[in-house]
């Protein structure tokens, strides 16, 4: 697009140089610029050179005809919209029809009124004005269109990237509690946490007393509303903690602590949780008891080495502790009679300083046999 100027320039081709020098001193007069050329070829020279605003353009011309310079113009996409009007010295109607069918905008047959002249050309450059906003409109919708374009692009990709981090996040959350689910998120490959490792943890185990022969009896719809509220209530300390939700089945529930993050205090964590646990369920009992249900609650606590790691399929993935440590918790749970906390020698140890300190008092068990270890197991039980 070539803009109007100020002033407008203005070219004239004529091969009579009179006519060139009338049509140049009278629209001079009126604040135009004027370029000129005296035959066709040099016309369009000219008008690939100079990108004049308008062109008076005679018909009758040696080397080339004003019609094929016409021609010529409107086949050029870089001249732009250059409004062409053509001098003619006849009023010849199939020279006219001629001229407006290549393309010209208007025409004045010589000699010309002086006014005419002035009229037509002043008429001429509003239209090029005109259409020189608008193209410029166009041209700036075109380029918002495509900036718009490229950032739709750039917010789909990041919509998309969000998308996927947030199921990932999700899929971490099944197993973790929130705020270790998102310090593995925001680590930046922190799946590789979960990939297959070793560690020392601590393994808690719970589960109710009393659930199978409730379930067997109680309608399901008693069963898994006393299920959902054991669940929630647990699922609290469990986030509080920061404690890896392991699996729960049914009424039974395993967390541990010090992995896929490292925890230094995870025995004493387990522990606190295990007393914050029992006080819960001691209260949903008593709500239970009204309803006409008795169940307890037993929990067994274990610390040790284990493997850990993600285990499952494509279309579904848990988190995993294999090895003798959950086994220990599991056996220990068993054990646990009603609002019992069973810890094995190990975790005592680790938390012997609560019990100095006040937080719960604590009794040796005699060596226990448990299904699945060979040697008894030292064992004590938080009161």
């Amino acid at each position: 697009m070539n803009p109007l100027r100020s002033p407008p320039l203005i070219l004239a081709v004529d091969d009579v140089p009179e006519n060139l020098e009338i049509v140049s001193m009278r629209l001079r007069a009126h604040g135009y610029e004027i370029a000129a050329a005296s035959d066709g070829e040099e016309g369009l020279a000219a008008a690939r050179a100079l990108k004049p605003d308008l062109i008076l353009l005679d018909v009758m011309m040696p080397k080339l005809d004003g019609i094929s310079v016409l021609q010529a113009l409107k086949r050029d996409e870089s001249l732009g919209f250059i409004p062409v009007i053509l001098l003619t010295a006849k009023a010849d109607r199939t020279e006219v029809i001629a001229g407006l069918d290549a393309g010209a905008d208007d025409y004045l047959t010589k000699p010309f009124d002086q006014a005419a002249l002035v009229a037509r050309v002043r008429a001429m450059l509003r239209i090029k004005a005109l259409h020189d906003i608008v193209q410029d409109q166009a041209e700036t919708l075109a380029a918002q269109t495509k900036e718009l374009a490229a950032w739709k692009e750039t917010l789909e990709a990041r919509v998309a990237e969000q998308v996927a981090e947030i199921e990932r996040i999700s899929r971490l959350k099944r197993f973790l509690s929130p705020q270790i689910a998102d310090l593995v998120a925001a680590s930046g490959g922190g799946e590789r946490l979960l990939e297959s490792h070793r560690r020392e943890v601590t393994v808690l185990f719970c589960d109710l007393r009393g659930f199978t022969a409730f379930a067997e009896t109680a309608k399901p719809d008693d069963v898994m509303t006393i299920l959902n509220e054991y669940h929630r209530a647990l699922g609290r300390h469990i986030d509080a903690y920061e404690g890896t939700l392991e699996r729960f089945a049914g009424d039974g529930l395993m967390a541990l602590f010090n992995d896929p993050l490292p925890c230094p205090d995870h025995a004493e964590r387990a522990v606190r949780m295990a007393l914050d646990m029992r006080e819960s369920v001691f209260a949903l009992a008593e709500i239970w008891k009204a309803r006409g249900h008795d169940l307890g609650f037993g929990i067994g606590i274990a610390q040790g080495d284990a493997t850990l790691g993600r285990i499952g399929f494509e279309r579904r993935f848990d988190y995993a502790a294999v090895g003798s440590v959950p086994n220990l918790a599991s056996r220990l749970c068993d054990e646990a009679g009603a609002g019992r906390i069973l810890v094995e020698a190990r975790v005592f140890h680790s938390v012997e300083k609560l019990a100095e300190a006040g937080l719960f008092e604590a009794r040796s068990l005699p060596p226990m046999p448990l299904k699945g270890f060979r040697r008894e197991v030292c064992a004590y039980e938080i009161i």
